[in-house]
């Protein structure tokens, strides 16, 4: 994966969730192979596109957390490829593996620097606290 040079970079394919679903599952042969192809340039992926991808993958393709994870990286790992906030993907990722969905994950990575993260969610709070995620509180017990 290659860092984002922030702005516009010209030859570059930004693509939208149904490609990158498209690439992961193969599941229309047309599609797919154009998915491939696009795969084959230069390529951005925003957070909201992995997120979108996420939700896609789990709830319409039944793939588990762990799939998805290792999907991602995959799709990461690809020298053509440019993803929104590298660090915070990779750190939402290695969360999925500590047994955090991936939306809860790329919230929690999102947020900025010392910033508190404040959930109605007790789950939530309890998997990222498991998984050594300092800063979480459940909203009106905290201090914030």
């Amino acid at each position: 994966m290659r860092r984002s040079l922030g702005g516009c970079d010209r030859g570059m394919n930004a693509v939208d969730t149904n490609v990158l679903v498209r690439l992961l599952t193969a599941d229309d042969a047309g599609q797919s192979a154009a998915a491939q192809a696009v795969f084959r340039g230069r390529v951005w992926i925003a957070k909201t596109v992995l997120l979108e991808a996420a939700w896609v993958l789990g709830k319409v393709y039944e793939f588990e957390d762990g799939a998805i994870s290792q999907a991602f990286r995959k799709v990461l790992s690809l020298s053509t490829v440019t993803t929104e906030d590298e660090d915070g993907v990779l750190a939402s990722l290695a969360l999925v593996d500590k047994g955090m969905e991936f939306a809860d994950a790329l919230h929690l990575c999102s947020r900025p620097k010392g910033a508190t993260f404040v959930s109605f969610d007790r789950k939530l709070v309890q998997r990222s606290r498991r998984a050594g995620i300092a800063n979480t509180e459940i909203a009106g017990e905290g201090t914030t």
